[in-house]
């Protein structure tokens, strides 16, 4: 944040605000301590809220509005793990597949208790979904 104040970059620093922000409100609604995994599936709903409104944006040609979210994605991850390659989605995928004792649709839901955990704020888990399903379906 100090970095971004002497630098005058505003939108950043305007970003940086808004997830301080988000934390502080969930601190107070809930009374709670944010830790290190909570942070991980807040920063991770602000990137899928922010694509989501991108997407809506670019449908109503509304160029610039889109333009500003995928800044704000871009801010918000810079404070998210490294993400997964397709690569090591796929092998994570394989392994957990490995170790449930189900197959079909009905792994589904076990799979995906399985990844979450592992992949919350390192792959977004629509895509992960799909790949599952995929897998699933041969």
């Amino acid at each position: 944040m100090k970095t971004a104040m002497k630098a005058r970059d505003k939108e950043r620093l305007g970003t940086i605000r808004l997830i301080q922000a988000e934390f502080k409100r969930i601190e107070v609604d809930e009374r709670i301590d944010i830790d290190d995994a909570r942070a991980l599936t807040v920063l991770d709903k602000m990137v899928k809220q922010r694509r989501d409104s991108a997407s809506q944006f670019r449908d109503a040609n509304r160029e610039e509005l889109a333009a500003q979210e995928d800044f704000e994605i871009a801010v918000i991850q810079e404070f998210l793990p490294q993400q997964l390659t397709p690569a090591e989605i796929g092998a994570a995928i394989d392994e957990a597949l490995a170790s449930i004792d189900a197959s079909g649709m009905a792994a589904m839901g076990p799979l995906m208790g399985i990844l979450k955990p592992q992949m919350q704020g390192r792959a977004d888990m629509g895509e992960v979904s799909k790949l599952v399903k995929a897998k699933l379906n041969g």
